[in-house]
């Protein structure tokens, strides 16, 4: 298929009035295509825009006020659209929204994404994701895809002839990066504290951002550690280069690190591309308890948004807003907790940079039952919260928090266990 320029796209025969429009995630977002579209909007009948994190700026400045936006989150700038009132939220388990997206319960009508030509020469790659986009393309009634010449050419990311494509448009940008995180003393203290946590030979799922990212370099000394994520940054490359990061003691994919979508800068394609050691994969592995079951010592780490006395996390609002979502926290947790000498970190600086306390008396949204939880890490020490009755988790907890916070915690805490 040959392909078209951008202003021969044919929209208005694709698109029908309250169409859902998914178009590929974070990195992953064809730019030529989103703002081919979002040019045309106002001359198109009404439709819906599904879209996970988003961090180009194809979003910014006034957007048609009959367009609608959906997420299964508000990370990135969607998070922008979300304070404006413009953003539903659909808050599923990332895994759920893959098997959503692939047996139809969430329809989609018209899918947006980006291919590079395949390892092989004779078909497609998806270049920086393999996501519930992919799932979502194969039951769509049209696919529209932006052939982008600067994509890595990534193991996994091949696709078969069984996707048909109704359109294929020359790509006019190269891919978005997201830069490295920054952080400072408190993250570096976390993750130094983390870094204790976790065994040489360890298999690694790490979450996106400061704390994260902190945890990746605090682990350059560690040997032979795996990596089975979500996603992938450039921090991945800086622990390959260390020597740390072997996977050799994978009892699955040995030798590989893999990975659901690369959210990083050009440092992390020139990585990917070709590179036998790492492997795109679908969302049926990368966020499947009963795969990281199979994988001994595998930890999880991720971050919050607070978490309460009790062990509950939640990553998804703070002030009655969204800024976060559920994601894919609770499978790693409850994978990790699957493995054998797992463990599920759950990691956040102990206050806001306003200086509110993020250890609480209560969560309003709980991402993460306590239940499920096994380990919170702040930059003042560890609770292991796993086989702890309600007072024994609080006082753990209370010991983590900042220290002007323990005393009114122990406050709330006495009132509200006279309530329990």
């Amino acid at each position: 298929m040959v392909p078209i320029p951008a202003h021969d796209l044919p929209l208005q025969t694709v698109l029908t009035e309250g169409a859902r429009v998914l178009i590929g995630q974070g990195t992953a977002e064809p730019l030529t295509l989103t703002r081919a579209l979002l040019r045309q909007a106002e001359t198109l009948p009404p439709f819906r825009f599904f879209v996970g994190p988003i961090y180009s700026d194809t979003f910014e400045g006034e957007l048609p006020p009959d367009l609608e936006f959906e997420s299964y989150g508000a990370i990135g700038r969607t998070a922008r659209l979300a304070r404006a009132g413009r953003l539903r939220i659909y808050p599923e388990h990332f895994s759920e929204l893959s098997r959503a997206f692939r047996t139809g319960r969430l329809k989609v009508d018209v899918v947006l994404l980006q291919l590079r030509p395949s390892l092989d020469g004779r078909g497609y790659n998806l270049g920086l994701a393999r996501d519930f986009v992919i799932d979502a393309a194969r039951r769509a009634r049209h696919v529209i895809a932006e052939i982008n010449p600067w994509l890595p050419a990534c193991h996994g990311g091949e696709v078969g002839p069984e996707l048909e494509i109704a359109h294929v448009m020359e790509g006019e940008h190269p891919p978005v990066e997201m830069p490295p995180s920054r952080y400072g003393g408190t993250e570096q203290r976390i993750a130094s504290r983390v870094a204790e946590i976790i065994p040489d030979g360890a298999v690694l799922q790490v979450g996106v951002g400061a704390v994260p990212a902190a945890v990746l370099r605090a682990l350059s000394g560690h040997r032979d550690l795996g990596f089975h994520s979500g996603a992938a940054t450039d921090e991945l490359v800086e622990l390959a280069e260390s020597g740390a990061l072997t996977n050799a003691r994978k009892e699955l994919d040995a030798g590989v690190s893999v990975a659901g979508i690369l959210l990083g800068s050009r440092k992390l394609y020139e990585f990917a591309h070709r590179n036998p050691h790492l492997r795109l994969a679908g969302p049926q592995e990368t966020h499947s308890p009963d795969r990281m079951a199979r994988l001994s010592r595998f930890h999880a780490i991720n971050s919050a948004i607070e978490v309460d006395l009790t062990g509950q996390v939640n990553a998804e609002t703070a002030g009655g807003l969204h800024l976060g979502a559920v994601g894919g926290q609770v499978d790693f947790v409850r994978g990790a907790r699957l493995s054998e000498g797992g463990r599920a970190i759950i990691a956040l600086p102990s206050t806001t940079r306003e200086g509110k306390s993020r250890i609480v008396p209560s969560v309003p949204t709980v991402t993460c039952a306590r239940s499920d939880v096994d380990v919170i890490v702040t930059e003042h020490g560890v609770a292991e919260l796993a086989g702890q009755d309600l007072d024994e988790r609080a006082r753990r907890m209370i010991a983590i928090a900042a220290p002007e916070w323990r005393e009114p915690l122990e406050r709330a805490w006495f009132d509200k266990r006279r309530e329990l």
